[in-house]
């Protein structure tokens, strides 16, 4: 059993409040809610048993407030889980309404990825790669995206070319636009490759 210590009104949602459980803070609930189950400080209650209330009275508003977090931007399922738990739902309603999500297509790490990747230009695969892990993408998905992509020599040409204006084409600056083009996340070959290009260009 553990103990509620405190129930405090949120600051930016005054229709909720925060339920402490030991002097730690559990979960979010509606303020009606606490007060249809009377919880109250000094209550002695299961984890199971509040888990149970949260679940059964805002895996409607959960999943509304899901969706509304979506219109704006697509959405991974470890960003959705993330902002669910900073509301202070408990992982039973965040399990709920990601099932539900994806469940309906509106979450999708794969489709997330390739629209990621429809939508970078100018970074190589492995700064691709490492931005999607950074937004939790599942690393399934981020290598089926990448998969169905090559890098683009004309791409990394023109990365290349944009960091060497007025530049001399001297082996020390080209080796440091090698290490820009690297830094961006190119494949080594590629960049090397279209360095040449660079420099046969320059020769012409």
């Amino acid at each position: 059993m553990s103990t509620i210590t405190s129930l405090e009104q949120q600051k930016n949602d005054k229709t909720r409040c925060s339920v402490y459980l030991d002097g730690v803070f559990y979960c979010g609930l509606k303020i009606e809610v606490a007060v249809k189950y009377r919880l109250k400080p000094g209550m002695t209650i299961e984890k199971s048993e509040l888990d149970a209330i949260q679940f059964e009275n805002e895996k409607v508003q959960a999943t509304e407030r899901a969706m509304n977090h979506l219109s704006a931007t697509m959405k991974t399922c470890r960003q959705m889980r993330d902002f669910l738990n900073s509301k202070g739902y408990t992982q039973a309603v965040a399990d709920y309404v990601i099932d539900k999500l994806e469940g309906y297509g509106y979450i999708d790490d794969y489709a997330y990825c390739r629209a990621y990747v429809n939508s970078v230009s100018g970074k190589g695969k492995t700064a691709i790669r490492a931005a999607l892990i950074k937004r939790g993408a599942l690393r399934e998905a981020i290598d089926a995206a990448l998969d169905e992509v090559e890098e683009d020599e004309d791409e990394v040409l023109a990365v290349a070319q944009k960091y060497m204006r007025g530049k001399s084409h001297t082996r020390e600056n080209l080796n440091k636009a090698l290490r820009h083009l690297i830094s961006r996340g190119f494949d080594y070959d590629v960049a090397k490759s279209a360095l040449s290009r660079l420099g046969r260009e320059e020769d012409e």
